[in-house]
């Protein structure tokens, strides 16, 4: 059984080369079925997403799935070759595990690669090209990301901005049940951040802009409002959780204007995160009781400490998926072993069937049982050890030594 991996990612091809390989989810059955239907590729599955493309392939012939990735794309194989890594045997099925588990992704431990390889599997076998290794493959490989999940903090800690600003209010409010939520901006950081804190469901959602046009637009996709940033002073008390970016070159939240809020607010805490540079937040208001304010070097620090925590669970995990690709290769070397198995329980079969019809002959003609029982077991035993005492008579020197030391250990006879 020939298995490989072979494809391009974030680490080996530009954008401008993977997106000239990349499959679209709808197409992806019937270019798997193109794919295995030209007979060099038996089993496949495609995973297609924007840093990778990787085609899983049982296959005697790798470069036949190359060819067919570039015909398919219409593109030289030889433009994509060299960006194209091509995995065999054991280092396939490391790679598939470091994939699955976010060994292999842009941003350390993310989870959402296991979801699109689970996807990818899924078109695969309802395309009908999943035949028994690559279930095996797959259904081990689920399982080692599962382990490396549960077993390490892998996808714990905070490696984003966004992500470790939930993480900094969540530990001062808990949970986001009841709070109000002011983005002060429009940009991309701040719809980035939008999305963290939107996916912990606060209680409403307020967006200020320079234009009410674009923070309308904003508002809309994370089902808030927006106002006008002229409008901040009479509603900035409303708001526990307050996140800014923008462009400006003065700070757009004074310290009198906070020092309002919190009177208003009676002192209940109020959660700021200044992700501007310049910044947008007076400094001076980190000063004050019951505010917390946090600014990029603040965060800068939270990301560097998660992804620190995420190299030492890596760690970790390489030492799991190395076990787990021992205990695969193992199993797939027993597979490869069944033909012959099968042979010699075969050439068995057919001496017990010879011998145990000359027995019959021999009691139908009339012989003692206790005759025809001993005749039968001597001639078996002889034929079976007809092979191995003929190959061990007719090798000399070290040969003979390797073949004596191997039936020794074939039928476990020591020495004594």
């Amino acid at each position: 059984m020939h298995l490989f991996a072979l494809g391009v990612n974030h680490t080996t091809a530009p954008l401008s080369v993977r997106e000239h390989v990349a499959f679209h989810s709808e197409s992806l059955g019937q270019a798997l079925r193109d794919l295995t239907t030209h007979g060099a590729v038996k089993e496949a599955a495609i995973l297609s997403t924007c840093n990778r493309t990787e085609l899983y392939c049982h296959t005697d012939e790798p470069q036949s799935a190359l060819d067919w990735l570039a015909q398919y794309h219409r593109i030289e194989p030889q433009t994509i070759q060299p960006y194209v890594y091509s995995l065999p045997q054991q280092e396939a099925v490391k790679h598939a595990f470091r994939v699955a588990s976010g060994l292999d992704s842009m941003v350390l431990g993310e989870p959402q690669i296991l979801g699109q390889m689970k996807q990818a599997v899924r078109i695969a076998e309802h395309a009908g090209t999943m035949g028994m290794l690559l279930h095996k493959l797959f259904q081990r490989t689920f399982a080692v990301a599962k382990e490396v999940r549960s077993t390490t903090d892998i996808g714990t800690s905070s490696v984003s901005m966004a992500a470790a600003s939930v993480r900094l209010a969540q530990r001062i409010f808990g949970d986001f049940k009841g709070l109000k939520v002011l983005f002060i901006g429009a940009g991309e950081m701040i719809e980035l951040c939008a999305d963290h804190f939107a996916a912990q469901h606060p209680a409403a959602i307020t967006v200020a802009n320079r234009t009410l046009e674009r923070g309308a637009l904003l508002a809309e996709k994370l089902g808030g409002k927006a106002i006008v940033l002229a409008d901040l002073p009479e509603h900035l008390a409303d708001f526990d959780i307050i996140v800014t970016s923008t462009a400006s070159q003065l700070p757009i939240v004074g310290l009198g204007l906070v020092e309002r809020a919190i009177k208003t607010r009676r002192h209940r805490p109020m959660f700021m995160v200044d992700l501007a540079v310049p910044r947008d937040i007076e400094p001076e208001v980190a000063d004050l009781d019951d505010v917390f304010l946090y600014t990029v070097d603040d965060l800068a620090e939270i990301v560097k400490e998660g992804i620190g925590n995420r190299m030492q669970a890596a760690e970790e995990a390489e030492v799991i998926i190395n076990v787990r690709v021992d205990n695969f290769m193992h199993w797939l070397e027993m597979r490869e072993a069944v033909p012959t198995i099968r042979a010699l329980r075969d050439h068995a079969e057919r001496l017990r069937r010879h011998e145990l019809e000359r027995a019959h002959k021999a009691l139908a003609n009339g012989e003692e049982l206790q005759q025809v029982l001993e005749s039968m077991s001597q001639s078996l035993t002889n034929k079976l050890l007809h092979g191995p005492s003929h190959a061990l008579n007719n090798v000399r020197g070290d040969e003979r030594a390797q073949l004596e030391t191997l039936l020794r250990q074939l039928y476990q006879i020591h020495n004594s």
